[in-house]
């Protein structure tokens, strides 16, 4: 019986990257669900960024939101919805009134997003609804709203159905005065998203 010959270079250059790739996902798993935490303290690890990124904006940015909402909240007024299984999305409700520019409620839209998602990272009663929007592709609808007053009823409406609204209020280093609000980002199920925000136009 003939010995086999060693594998070819070739072959184990292949095998290498291909055990790389295997060992840095799952690396990268582990790290976004903090099995990485050096503080051994996973409360600690939520209160950062996703990842234990600690991202600051500097102070200069010419487009800084100025707050997310008057007061931070608690988290009390959320509900769990876990009695729900259906798809979750955010609805960003932009005022039409202030006349932003593209980029500015582009960039309006982001804070909103990050303020929903920071609000549900630390206040959530269940993350379920969280990963079930993350898993699903993040579906995310932005709408017209004409006024703040009509702004501030809509979050008012989102929060009594225990929906995360966010109000997003702008530093005004550019397009429009300080304290302006801009942007309402309210996520949860669609069906109960769409009994706050499901008459308006889209943007």
């Amino acid at each position: 019986m003939a010995d086999k010959p060693p594998p070819s270079l070739v072959a184990v250059a292949i095998a290498s990257g291909i055990l790389g790739l295997i060992a840095g996902y799952f690396l990268g798993q582990g790290s976004s669900i903090g099995l990485f935490d050096s503080s051994g303290n996973p409360k600690e690890a939520k209160k950062s960024w996703p990842n234990s990124y600690d991202v600051k904006v500097h102070a200069d940015s010419s487009d800084e939101a100025d707050d997310e909402t008057d007061d931070e909240g608690d988290g009390k007024e959320l509900k769990n919805f876990d009695d729900r299984n259906e798809e979750v999305k955010l609805v960003l409700a932009v005022r039409s009134d202030l006349g932003m520019t593209k980029g500015k409620i582009a960039a309006q839209c982001g804070h909103a997003t990050l303020a929903c998602y920071k609000y549900l990272i630390n206040h959530s009663p269940s993350t379920a609804l969280l990963k079930r929007w993350e898993n699903n592709g993040q579906p995310k609808i932005a709408v017209q709203c004409k006024s703040e007053e009509e702004l501030d009823t809509l979050q008012a409406l989102a929060v009594s159905l225990g929906l995360c609204a966010r109000v997003i209020h702008d530093a005004g280093r550019t397009q429009i005065a300080a304290g302006s609000a801009t942007v309402l980002g309210i996520l949860g199920p669609k069906s109960v998203v769409d009994q706050v925000t499901g008459h308006l136009k889209l943007l």
